[in-house]
């Protein structure tokens, strides 16, 4: 989990310094938007690859490839005075995280049973969330050095990343000859979207697909919002996605495992969809930086406790095929990851508060697939 702290944290530097950077290019949100999508985009088309590639030549291999392709992707978005450059850039960066994602959750997967799995996703969630809190605050800072200073640190980092992953122990213990008759077996990806349709998880895999429109859709515009509805700094910017964001890991590391076992799944599921959407609308209230700073800190407790909750309702109906899941999650992300950036890019250019009202609507829509679940939860018991 240190090497994918490390790498978030190169990844969270770059935030805060987004609509500055931006303006070297004469963008705004729509291109910010697409920025975002064009990540989106190659990790749809390398998720399921990475995942199938895991299953067939081992988590940590993944894992290295993954961390390399994100280096490159940062280096080239701090040499870049082209826009289309920024795009090349974010695409390789895609096709990482499209690889290691689903290694490193089948990696979690491996080393962890049924019944501590919920912990061991909250610890991997939070391991993330940590390099996304101490990125923003430490970008902010070097970027007094140049705006472009935080992109040749990322890269950095991510290098040292790929280093540190070299000692990381494998934890496939498939053999060989049977998963590479599995990968061969495998569809394409749209072949593959539509198998799962059929598949017993893929209710979770339309709630990763919602919730990672949402978060994405909060994020795209968070620090281009906050600098025209406020006017804050890069500095202040930073603050308030390091301050929020550690609410979120408090939660993560400390709270999950015993609200899951007290209040079950679904119903934190629940809560989390409703809280997250009233604290979307909640931004469109301007006030000052301490409420906003409140609104930022509840958005990320509520939203801490989706991801890794839903992860492992996944992850305990993947059984054997940890890798080729963990891959089709990935790819749901994927396209939350390309349609959330570019609706809430365009939506902003339209109105300010836009992204924020149809975001929160959406994340409360989905609340019909917490009740299908519920029910056929109950079924399945029976």
């Amino acid at each position: 989990m240190l090497n994918l702290f490390i790498a978030l944290l190169g990844q969270g530097m770059v935030i805060p310094i987004l609509p500055d950077y931006l303006k070297q290019f004469g963008a705004a949100g729509t291109v910010a938007g697409y920025l975002v999508a064009s990540f989106g985009v190659a990790q749809f088309i390398f998720s399921p690859i990475g995942g199938r590639l895991s299953d067939k030549y081992g988590r940590r291999k993944m894992i290295l490839v993954g961390l390399f392709f994100t280096v490159i992707s940062d280096f080239i978005f701090a040499i870049s005075h082209r826009l289309f450059l920024l795009y090349v850039a974010r695409f390789i960066g895609g096709i990482g995280l499209g690889i290691m994602v689903p290694s490193v959750l089948a990696y979690v997967s491996d080393i962890t049973t049924r019944e501590t799995r919920a912990k061991g996703m909250g610890y991997l969630s939070a391991s993330m969330n940590l390099g996304m809190v101490l990125g923003p605050g430490i970008g902010g800072m070097i970027a007094s050095f140049g705006i472009r200073i935080p992109y040749f640190f990322a890269s950095a980092l991510g290098l040292i990343a790929t280093i540190l992953t070299v000692i990381l122990p494998e934890t496939l213990k498939v053999e060989p000859k049977k998963v590479s008759k599995e990968v061969k077996n495998q569809n394409s990806i749209l072949k593959e979207l539509v198998k799962s349709v059929h598949t017993p998880y893929f209710r979770y895999l339309l709630l990763i697909l919602v919730m990672t429109f949402g978060l994405v859709n909060y994020e795209t515009v968070y620090s281009l919002y906050v600098e025209q509805r406020y006017g804050f700094s890069s500095q202040q910017i930073s603050v308030l996605i390091t301050l929020g964001a550690f609410i979120g890991i408090v939660i993560q590391v400390g709270l999950i495992d015993k609200v899951v076992k007290r209040f079950g799944e679904y119903k934190i599921i629940r809560i989390s969809l409703i809280m997250a959407s009233i604290t979307l609308l909640l931004m469109l209230i301007k006030v000052n930086f301490g409420y906003l700073l409140f609104v930022s800190a509840i958005f990320f407790a509520f939203n801490s406790f989706l991801r890794p909750i839903v992860n492992t309702l996944l992850s305990n109906e993947a059984h054997d095929n940890q890798g080729f899941v963990s891959g089709l999650n990935n790819t749901y992300t994927s396209m939350g990851n390309i349609v959330g950036p570019i609706l809430a890019g365009n939506l902003f250019d339209k109105h300010i508060n836009l992204p924020y009202t149809v975001g929160a609507l959406i994340l409360l829509g989905s609340l019909i697939l917490t009740k299908e679940n519920k029910k056929l939860q109950s079924e399945e018991v029976v």
